[in-house]
């Protein structure tokens, strides 16, 4: 199984795993009805303060499981739909938006002393 990350909607910035080796950082996770759970030390399989960002999404849209809610994040054609967002600041004001997927996966990122990535140039 992969990794899953995003980027904060606040300050895009990716957000790293505790595994990735880079300084991890506090995230919040919010819901559309002023929900908020606090994850300090981001594991990298979807959790933020106890709950699963897709299986929240599956929750806010009407679903029922977190595949389901993975199916709708991932819909091709994308599918309308309430997300949760993730932020650096707990005072969030929600915006019916989906976070950017991190092109890092929170893990595969650049040494910059180094032409080769992690995993030989994943």
């Amino acid at each position: 199984m992969g990794f899953f990350s995003w980027r904060t909607q606040d300050t895009d910035e990716s957000i790293p795993n505790h595994y990735s080796g880079q300084e991890v950082f506090t995230v919040y996770m919010h819901d559309h009805l002023g929900n908020v759970w606090k994850e300090v030390n981001y594991d990298g399989y979807g959790e933020f303060g106890g709950k699963d960002f897709y299986e929240l999404l599956a929750e806010m849209n009407g679903l029922k499981t977190r595949d389901e809610g993975i199916d709708l994040f991932f819909a091709k054609p994308a599918k309308a739909h309430l997300s949760p967002n993730l932020s650096r600041v707990k005072n969030w004001e929600y915006k019916n938006s989906s976070p950017k997927n991190c092109e890092f996966q929170g893990y595969f990122y650049h040494d910059p002393k180094s032409d080769d990535e992690k995993w030989g140039g994943w």
